[in-house]
């Protein structure tokens, strides 16, 4: 990687998702994954990449030696964890210290004790030894042409413990050539206010280049984050999308787009901003984690707007309700339609699904009313964007929008005497002038009705082929009479370009089931260009 290609070194936004962030329950990362990831944070710009603990796992270690041949680079440098050498010996015999070294990284990050108690409890060994340990570990580490920063765990718990020797252990890194020494909330019980005066504190007594290490237990790190820059931080350590463990940690993603948008510094390349969402999914999809549609800045709900107040304002102003225009975050603003919906609301859904309602007053009160009575009696249309443009639709050209008659379907669920099922669907429906009769098994009703209705479907309509059912969800809503409930089922499905979903409402859940299925098929010819019939 060229010199030219890194950022400024005056502040450094460093990523630990390989190492902290791995350690979120429900996450387990193969190498590939590793790799994968690493390759989204270089495309993203962070100048730092911890990749993990080489010599401590066979799996870390694979990492390191297939990121040299694998990865080019193009902004990051990439980063071994480890610690400092154990109580009693030297650095430069010490095998953990070794492993940091042969795997090749340019930048090491040791983490050291900074609390008293842990030093005594947890390391075994006195205050001075500890001291020792960081100077020994960081000064051999500098001679091998290493750069090195040192993460202070514990920081500030250690710091309201004894201040004294917290700061003792942060004037040992740097005089011994420590590059950045990161203050660690480890335990994440700090407050911003807290953060900031400590952060200053240290600063000014010390002179040490700090960073920026904080857990999320208060639901505080991003703040927490950006206050340590507020007194004088430079180093800020966070993980996509706050992955880590216990509750996770400073999300990369909230804390590089406030430092970028509302500080105005410079920390990613160039138009790198606007990959933010793409590389907050992209990673997400990695770790098998479904993305969190109401995270800052790039969750799906992020600039999603629901109330009629905000969509009139949004339709004058878009600023009047968002903090930053979405594509400055790669992200895109989302008109709700529900039966909060007034007229604003329904015309900028129209223009976002590419319906020009040409300020009809009449179609748009139209479909206001018919969307607040659909919604009472059930269905959601803020989760399924495909059944409201099929509503909206049927009401701009007064009649539905049809490529097929359903004559009937049914759906048969055998119970055996050997306690398994059998599950057996038929449709019959006219479609293009002929009468179709289709039957099929599945693993379960809605599955066979989903299978009838393919089958029937793609003797005609072949574009059908590339369909399938991707997510279903039942929720039963509120009884009303005795024991009695409605079902609403929601169902997305993909072409494989893109995902769509669908809402059918019933007392029960087949019927419901089969009006989003009906939904989906309906919308999926519409997509592929298929004009209707006649």
């Amino acid at each position: 990687m060229s010199e030219t290609s890194r950022l400024d070194d005056s502040f450094h936004v460093f990523d630990t998702t390989l190492r902290d962030g791995a350690q979120r329950e429900g996450i387990n990362l193969t190498v590939a994954d590793k790799l994968a990831i690493a390759r989204h944070l270089d495309d993203f710009g962070v100048g730092f990449i911890e990749g993990g603990w080489p010599g401590a796992n066979p799996r870390d270690t694979e990492f390191f030696a297939r990121a040299r041949q694998e990865i080019d680079f193009k902004h990051a440098q990439l980063v071994a964890f480890g610690s400092t050498r154990r109580a009693g010996a030297k650095a430069a015999d010490d095998p953990q210290v070794r492993a940091l070294l042969d795997s090749g990284a340019e930048v090491i990050t040791l983490v050291a004790k900074s609390h008293d108690r842990h030093v005594e409890l947890a390391l075994r060994t006195t205050l001075e030894e500890n001291l020792e340990m960081v100077r020994d570990t960081v000064s051999h580490l500098r001679c091998e042409g290493r750069r090195v920063f040192v993460d202070c765990e514990h920081f500030f718990d250690g710091y309201r413990a004894n201040a004294e020797y917290a700061k003792s252990v942060v004037r040992a890194a740097a005089e011994a050539g420590a590059d950045v020494v990161v203050l660690c909330d480890t335990n994440g019980g700090m407050l911003p206010a807290q953060i900031q005066a400590v952060v200053s504190t240290v600063l000014a007594d010390t002179g040490a280049r700090l960073g920026i290490h904080a857990q999320d237990d208060t639901g505080c790190a991003v703040a927490n984050t950006l206050a340590a820059v507020d007194a004088g931080a430079t180093h800020v350590q966070c993980t996509a999308n706050g992955y880590g463990e216990r509750v996770g940690n400073a999300n990369l993603f909230p804390v590089v787009a406030a430092l970028e948008l509302k500080y105005g510094k410079r920390v990613l390349p160039e138009g790198r901003l606007r990959e933010m969402t793409r590389i907050s999914h992209a990673i997400a999809e990695v770790v098998n984690l479904t993305p969190s549609t109401h995270q800052p800045y790039v969750g799906l709900s992020a600039f999603a707007h629901k109330a009629g107040l905000h969509a009139s304002a949004i339709k004058v102003d878009p600023d009047l309700y968002q903090h930053i225009d979405p594509e400055q975050v790669g992200n895109t603003m989302r008109m709700l339609v529900s039966d909060m919906a007034g007229r604003a609301s329904i015309e900028l859904k129209g223009k976002e699904l590419g319906i020009d309602l040409g300020g009809d007053r009449e179609l748009v009160g139209r479909v206001v009313e018919r969307v607040k009575e659909r919604e009472l009696k059930g269905y959601t249309y803020e989760a399924a964007d495909a059944s409201f443009e099929l509503l909206l639709r049927t009401e701009a050209e007064g009649k539905p929008l049809k490529y097929f008659d359903v004559e009937s379907w049914r759906a048969i669920v055998e119970d055996r005497p050997d306690g398994t099922h059998a599950n057996e669907a038929t449709v019959k429906l006219w479609a293009k002038s002929e009468r179709i009769v289709a039957t099929a098994e599945g693993n379960g009703p809605v599955n066979a009705l989903d299978r009838a209705l393919r089958v029937a479907l793609e003797k005609i309509y072949p574009q059908l082929a590339t369909i399938e059912l991707v997510d279903y969800k039942v929720r039963i809503l509120e009884g009303r009479h005795g024991t009695s409930s409605t079902t609403r089922v929601l169902i997305s499905t993909s072409d494989g370009t893109g995902e769509w979903s669908t809402v059918g409402v019933a007392d029960n859940v087949i019927a419901a089931s089969w009006q989003a299925l009906e939904d989906a098929y309906t919308y999926g010819l519409l997509r592929a260009g298929v004009e209707p019939a006649q």
